[in-house]
């Protein structure tokens, strides 16, 4: 997919010793489109994470991806919610592991998490604690004439 305009991307990093973190990373935008990651998560890793978002050039999808480029996380991930706004999803999928190296991604199990037409976020007492790589695709609204 083009991307218009290119993509936003931050870092984040978990300081070591730390044992218990919240954070969200709000509002990602791109153009009338935005993108926010809420979660929990235990641990102390200095793991480095990226968001990216970005629209195609027809306009009519936008994307939101948040991982970490490293590949696993060692996280505890006690909850997660991405959540789209002027968009509505057509595809998400969140993974256990994301691709480095010779690896590839390792989709958590479809039970972990659920998906509505603006969040993706952990399913209570199904989700196995383990998050390194999150993806939404949106469909934007079109202008009717």
């Amino acid at each position: 997919m083009g991307l218009r305009g290119g993509t936003v991307s931050v870092e984040r990093k978990r300081s070591p010793g730390r044992k218990a973190c919240h954070g969200e990373w709000s509002p990602r935008e791109e153009g009338d489109y935005t993108c926010t990651f809420t979660y929990s998560a235990q641990g102390g890793t200095n793991e480095q994470w990226q968001m990216n978002i970005g629209v195609s050039e027809d306009n009519l999808l936008f994307s939101c991806s948040v991982w970490r480029p490293q590949g696993k996380s060692y996280l505890f991930f006690t909850q997660f919610k991405a959540e789209v706004k002027g968009a509505k999803i057509e595809y998400a999928m969140a993974y256990s592991q994301a691709a480095v190296g010779g690896q590839s991604d390792i989709p958590l199990k479809q039970e972990e998490f659920e998906i509505t037409e603006t969040t993706v976020s952990h399913r209570e007492g199904k989700f196995r604690f383990e998050l390194s790589k999150l993806m939404i695709v949106a469909k934007t609204p079109r202008d009717e004439l």
